[in-house]
């Protein structure tokens, strides 16, 4: 069969950022994003709102951008959709937080979403979707064709656990810690057509591989295939989904930031045949769990260009070396800020260690909650340890409050 994939002239960017709904006091999930979505929904032809949409349980929603030129034109999209939602889950006692997992959430207990595509994934893949309380971060980045897309797809799929370990924010799963820097990348790839991309040819290799799931009807459409990364045929991009949902907006930029430029560096290489040879597939399998068991403190398996011979390094290192690399690309899109972002992620750490940062100082889960909560506010990529009263029992618990510094960043 033939795919189509619409020409996409330059690196356009889209983000997609989903949700939890908890209630304001107790931090607990609230299956509200029917009434919600109405009522935004209402001032909009058909009463749907074109940038917030159901997810899989009712407990969850997650808001869209356009096409836009620049993350930061991306980040505005989001936050004025944040804001309409926020301001109607006020209003119900409801509030919002971003993270890969909700702490202490249980999967069993969750409505699912009206939509008939969610109860036939669940009646088609059982245990495996019913589980899937989770939330994922996913960056669009434009691209000429799909010959284009299988390339620079092949050279991603090295950097793929780099993203994984910046964005990992689900330390805690139904109520346990499970060790994890990202548990959510752990469930979600139990899907029969998650997880690692493979090695692709070309394009009509792709095209193959959709016919034969099409043909045989193990999916009904090629959305259905929902690898770390893909290209997205019908919106002509490249689709960056390993991520965990990032704590606040800011850093969701930042990760867009990086894809953006990354995907506009391997085109550029693309265009002079100076692409490297892809990552071998058993390096990236090995990379992509040691990100997710270990986070921006994972050491990954690094071949030597001369020899081949693997060499662990250092999460942090990498990410610096990648950023200082694509340094002249981001100045070209005016994208330093969002790398210089992710910078500050390294330096304050990811959501995966900030929520267990409130827990290591005495905090509970739903403290953890609380905090996901503020931070999603506040916005901004830095990190305070301070004494709070905490009701419970009169005592004093620490808890990790991000703190905003004129509208930016700060590490530490």
């Amino acid at each position: 069969m033939t795919i189509e994939f619409t020409h996409n002239p330059r690196p356009t960017v889209g983000i997609e950022m989903e949700l939890h709904l908890v209630d304001r006091l107790t931090g607990e999930l609230v299956s509200a994003s029917s009434q919600l979505l109405e009522e935004l929904g209402s001032a909009h032809p058909g009463g749907e709102h074109p940038k917030a949409k159901h997810e899989l349980f009712q407990s969850t929603v997650e808001i869209i951008t356009g096409v836009c030129e620049s993350p930061a034109e991306a980040g505005d999209d989001l936050r004025e959709t944040l804001a309409e939602l926020r301001d109607a889950a006020a209003r119900r006692d409801l509030t919002l937080m971003s993270s890969g997992t909700h702490p202490f959430g249980l999967a069993r207990e969750q409505l699912v979403s009206p939509d008939p595509r969610y109860r036939e994934l669940i009646e088609s893949m059982q245990w495996p979707a019913r589980r899937l309380l989770i939330c994922g971060l996913h960056v669009h980045v434009g691209v000429r064709d799909g010959a284009r897309a299988i390339m620079i797809i092949n050279e991603l799929r090295r950097y793929l656990p780099l993203f994984l370990a910046l964005s990992s924010s689900s330390p805690y799963f139904e109520g346990d810690d499970s060790g994890l820097a990202s548990t959510r990348s752990k469930v979600f790839e139990s899907l029969p057509t998650a997880g690692l991309p493979p090695q692709l040819a070309d394009w009509s290799d792709f095209e193959e591989f959709m016919s034969t799931l099409l043909e045989s009807e193990c999916i009904s459409s090629i959305r259905e295939v929902w690898w770390d990364l893909r290209p997205h045929p019908d919106f002509g991009t490249i689709e960056f989904r390993m991520c965990d949902a990032a704590p606040t907006v800011r850093e969701s930029v930042a990760l867009a930031g990086l894809a953006q430029a990354l995907v506009a560096r391997c085109d550029e290489l693309a265009e002079t045949d100076s692409l490297p040879a892809p990552a071998r597939e058993w390096t990236v399998r090995e990379n992509r769990w040691l990100a997710a068991r270990f986070g921006i403190e994972a050491e990954l398996i690094v071949e030597r260009p001369d020899t081949g011979h693997p060499d662990r390094r250092p999460v942090r290192e990498l990410v610096r070396e990648l950023i200082e690399q694509l340094g002249p690309t981001a100045e070209r899109l005016g994208t330093t800020a969002q790398l210089d972002d992710v910078s500050d992620i390294l330096e304050v750490g990811t959501g995966a260690s900030r929520q267990r940062a409130v827990v290591e100082a005495g905090g509970t889960l739903v403290d953890v909650v609380h905090h996901l909560v503020e931070s999603l506010a506040a916005d901004a990529i830095s990190c305070l340890l301070y004494t709070s009263p905490s009701p419970r029992d009169g005592e004093t618990h620490l808890v990790c409050r991000l703190l905003l510094e004129n509208g930016g960043g700060g590490g530490g």
